[in-house]
């Protein structure tokens, strides 16, 4: 009894010195990610929780079913994958194969209209939508600087920054990308409530688009330059452009840092399996949707190319390009794809006309000398190994 009593009394000068801390740092958006990982038992965000932060609907239109393709689900993820689809906690795998689906399967009680938030996949949707700004005309081109849509960005070092460079991840700019740290710019961006005032505080510090190195803090400056280009939400302007010309059934939500505030650019759009496919069909033809063009065949080519760049080791870039994902020969195969921190994927396989999406809770880590999580490879396989005969 007496041990219990004194864990008790330490825990609680824990938690006293804790919230005396965060008074005093001002960091107060502490308080919201220790009640919403550590006191949920968890040691990061989850899945689900768009309902604990504002969000701003992506408004869905008509909805244009998918088909189904004779074959569907005919065959089961091959035993050599299914360990790593159950460690990794997948709640959804969705196939499509010439414009059809053709393998769905959910676990957890994850369904075709279960919202999963996409985390860094957002990145991609962020960039595909400066693709339609700069079809509108809203911006020049991708090699536009960033001072004429944000003025914290007009003078000394900061000038130099174009959007090229903020799509590429090679923007030079010090934001401090640490997953670990709660005081880093992801934690901060994810729980706190003033994203401008966060963002601006960081400044070029490196020559621009020469190393890339992946920063949040670059597509959340898209996210910006968005809104001063449409004059519009990024999610009015997603619904536009995107949501509903691609026939989404199920409106989509992206979390806000405060009531009518700013989108987290960088993450957190969130939506389904199903309708986060439409995004890697759209990209597998070329910008095209049942003939229209939404995003010009230029822009989606020069996106799903590697951007020529070196790594911070020194090496050639040969995983990046515009917010994308780069294989650029994966067994035979040349496939770009989307992704999230806990397991997100949207992957294009041009080749075998397929799309591969993978919504979960956790991802593998990616080992040295790789440029991919080592869980994506799985997914990729087993669909290929099921259907791309």
């Amino acid at each position: 009894m007496k041990i219990l009593k004194i864990i008790g009394k330490g825990l609680l000068i824990i938690l006293v010195i804790l919230n005396l801390a965060i008074l005093v740092s001002g960091k107060w958006y502490l308080w919201k990610g220790v009640a919403n990982t550590y006191l949920q038992g968890r040691m990061g965000p989850s899945i689900t929780e768009y309902t604990i932060f504002e969000n701003r609907e992506v408004k869905a239109g008509a909805p244009q079913p998918w088909h189904l393709a004779k074959n569907a689900n005919t065959k089961k993820i091959p035993e050599t994958y299914l360990k790593e689809f159950t460690d990794m906690q997948t709640v959804s795998y969705v196939i499509l194969k010439n414009d059809s689906i053709i393998h769905e399967q959910y676990w957890d009680g994850f369904g075709e209209d279960s919202y999963s938030n996409s985390f860094s996949m957002g990145k991609t949707f962020v960039s595909i939508l400066i693709g339609a700004a700069i079809d509108e005309g809203k911006i020049k081109s991708v090699d536009e600087p960033v001072g004429d849509f944000l003025p914290e960005f007009k003078d000394g070092e900061n000038a130099k920054l174009t959007i090229k460079h903020l799509l590429t991840m090679s923007s030079g700019i010090n934001f401090d990308e640490d997953y670990v740290s709660p005081f880093a710019y992801p934690a901060q961006a994810y729980y706190g409530s003033d994203l401008k005032k966060l963002t601006f505080k960081y400044k070029v510090t490196e020559e621009p688009g020469k190393v890339f190195k992946y920063l949040s803090g670059n597509s959340e400056l898209l996210g910006f330059i968005l809104e001063k280009a449409t004059g519009k939400t990024l999610s009015d302007y997603a619904s536009e452009k995107l949501w509903k010309p691609l026939g989404a059934k199920n409106s989509a939500f992206w979390s806000l840092d405060h009531k009518d505030g700013s989108e987290k650019a960088y993450c957190c759009f969130n939506s389904n399996a199903r309708d986060f496919a439409r995004i890697g069909e759209l990209y597998l033809d070329s910008g095209k949707w049942n003939g229209t063009q939404l995003i010009s065949t230029e822009y989606i080519l020069k996106s799903i190319n590697l951007a020529d760049l070196s790594t911070e080791d020194g090496k050639k870039n040969e995983k990046y390009g515009y917010a994308w994902w780069i294989m650029p020969n994966y067994k035979g195969h040349s496939i770009f794809y989307a992704r999230g921190i806990l397991g997100q994927y949207i992957v294009c396989i041009p080749d075998k006309k397929m799309v591969v999406v993978r919504l979960g809770k956790k991802r593998e880590k990616q080992l040295p000398g790789q440029n991919h999580p080592t869980d994506v490879f799985a997914y990729i396989d087993a669909a290929l190994e099921m259907y791309g005969n």
